[in-house]
């Protein structure tokens, strides 16, 4: 008999590690589709490329978030943090999705977690982690903004009329980079792999990938990790998707992408 593991048995060590032993109804009620599901997710793309299994699971958890897929985020929240992923670190995942989704999605997803914390016995509220004052809020954003994408966004508004050249990008400066990205429960490199699967699972955004992959390589993420992270979401997000993402990254001008990996390794 071969000492060579199947596909069957690397998927059950990894579905395992996640979830613990038995089996998902899915399994006992239609036993072919989650036969298939169960070796393509984990015992396919688990082993694509160079991510942990905390990093996929916080991918995971973004995905299903922006897909609004309830039951399932329940029980992968519960697995990330079976393999070590903190509720603090599991709540600035689903609030970095705010900017992208809305508050409403944000907070179903918000919900879910705390229903799954509750039953794990972890105290709520979380500690919090909201430490930019109101004054401080445009400059702490435009510090974390700048470093990333610089000023495109404030250039590209520059021509709105009136007041509106000034507030649309200033309200993104200050909530999705003073509010939300300069929070400490999550790091940089995390907080831009979770906003690229977001775009990638909402679609049809490839300005904005585009631009958010620079940004993951000037964070510190690499070419590698930016790839891993999209086959990863494939299963969930489906082919189109997921290839369409990718070919963005593929057709990158290679001088950007050199100049922006060079930045996050010097960061």
């Amino acid at each position: 008999m071969s000492n060579e593991r199947t596909r069957k048995d690397l998927a059950d060590e990894t579905y395992h590690a996640l979830f613990g032993p038995g089996e998902p109804a899915l399994n006992a009620d239609d036993p072919e589709l989650g036969d298939i599901l169960r070796k393509v997710i984990f015992g396919d793309v688990f082993r694509i490329g160079d991510l942990d299994h905390r990093t996929r699971e916080i991918l995971t958890v973004a995905v299903l978030t922006t897909l609004q897929a309830l039951p399932q985020l329940r029980g992968h929240v519960a697995g990330a943090l079976r393999v070590g992923v903190t509720p603090v670190e599991l709540r600035e995942v689903i609030y970095q999705c705010v900017g992208f989704i809305g508050f409403p999605r944000t907070l179903n997803a918000v919900g879910v977690l705390n229903e799954v914390l509750r039953d794990q016995g972890i105290e709520l509220p979380l500690p919090g982690e909201g430490t930019v004052p109101d004054e401080e809020r445009f400059a702490r954003g435009s510090a974390l903004q700048e470093r990333l994408y610089g000023t495109a966004m404030r250039d590209a508004m520059s021509s709105l009329p009136g007041e509106f050249a000034d507030a649309v990008p200033r309200l993104l400066t200050e909530w999705a980079f003073g509010d939300i990205g300069s929070r400490p429960g999550l790091d940089l490199a995390t907080r831009e792999l979770v906003v690229l699967v977001v775009l990638a699972t909402l679609g049809d955004t490839p300005a904005q990938i585009s631009s958010h992959t620079l940004g993951n390589l000037r964070a510190g993420n690499s070419v590698e990790t930016v790839l891993a992270a999209l086959v990863h979401c494939i299963p969930y997000i489906g082919y189109p998707a997921g290839i369409n993402a990718i070919r963005l990254v593929k057709d990158l001008d290679p001088d950007a992408v050199a100049a922006a990996s060079a930045q996050g390794q010097q960061a």
